[in-house]
């Protein structure tokens, strides 16, 4: 395994921070959320908006980046946090940048958190969201012919779910974006040995926040909604995924990509070998991270331009 970023090194020690499930939900959104976060392009505009779900309203964020563009391609854009952290402002930042680097129109989703609410309310919430964006992008200026999904970590899971969804609904679906996302729940694949004491994110967090999230469901058959890799892949969106070396998830991200090219998905993996789960939130802070950032969020444009 390549060494850690030297520069990513520092920032850790600077700013030491492990996503984890100690001392309860409130407490770790506590932690997630007082982490320091730079405010980046002011440019770009939001409009709040509820939209309706199965439980009740669905917060969303719709950001518009600086363009005279009167139609724009889409972003569904699903915040990760083990499914249990994270909100509409704390993934501020991720929502902007996916809007300026894609040249799209973003709706961010405020989905029902874990444990309070386990699955299957976050796919509910998702799903109800993707639905709304297929109806209701026209006006704001979207094009929903030009739509993809894209998510971290926990909502790269979510997002590979609706992409599944979305086929079987007949919703065009143009590109799926997956950051270091959970996809098999496979914790025997070589990389959560090997990163099972990561910065970050670690194998004990891993289980933590999935008992979190899978509540009283059963595991022995999970539906292909909980764990997307079990599902059917033919048909599906190209996928790009992007996965970190010092990650736990790694081999899971790599798998997915795997199961999809053997289901004849146009699917993309691309290995960051220094970086750690989360290296999203260090762009513009670590020129690896900006750089791996950047290469994705060029395939996500390419592909819905």
């Amino acid at each position: 395994m390549a060494d850690l970023d030297p520069v990513l090194a520092k920032v850790l020690d600077a700013v030491p921070f492990r996503l984890t499930t100690d001392g309860g939900p409130e407490s770790a959104r506590r932690r997630f959320a007082e982490l320091p976060r730079a405010e980046v392009f002011p440019e770009v505009t939001t409009t709040e908006q509820s939209i309706t779900g199965p439980a009740g309203p669905v917060p969303v964020r719709i950001y518009r980046p600086a363009t005279e563009a009167p139609v724009l391609p889409v972003v569904i854009f699903i915040h990760g946090g083990g499914w249990s952290v994270g909100d509409l402002d704390t993934y501020d930042a991720a929502a902007r940048l996916h809007a300026v680097r894609a040249e799209a129109l973003v709706v961010s989703v405020d989905y029902r958190l874990a444990p309070e609410h386990p699955y299957p309310a976050a796919v509910e919430d998702v799903w109800a969201a993707a639905q709304w964006v297929a109806d209701r992008a026209g006006d704001y200026g979207g094009d929903p012919s030009r739509v993809a999904v894209a998510g971290d970590s926990a909502g790269g899971n979510l997002a590979a779910v609706v992409a599944q969804q979305a086929r079987d609904s007949g919703i065009p679906l143009r590109f799926q974006l997956l950051w270091y996302p959970s996809t098999t729940f496979d914790t025997s694949l070589p990389s959560f040995t090997e990163n099972a004491d990561a910065p970050i994110l670690g194998l004990a967090e891993c289980k933590g926040f999935t008992r979190w999230y899978v509540g009283d469901t059963d595991l022995t058959q999970p539906p292909a909604t909980l764990v997307p890799a079990r599902g059917d892949l033919t048909g599906l969106a190209p996928a790009h995924i992007v996965v970190a070396g010092h990650d736990p998830l790694r081999d899971d991200g790599a798998r997915y990509a795997e199961l999809l090219t053997a289901a004849g998905v146009d699917a993309e993996l691309y290995t960051a070998d220094t970086l750690v789960h989360g290296f999203l939130g260090y762009y513009g802070v670590v020129p690896a991270a900006t750089e791996v950032t950047d290469r994705a969020l060029d395939a996500l444009r390419t592909a819905l331009q």
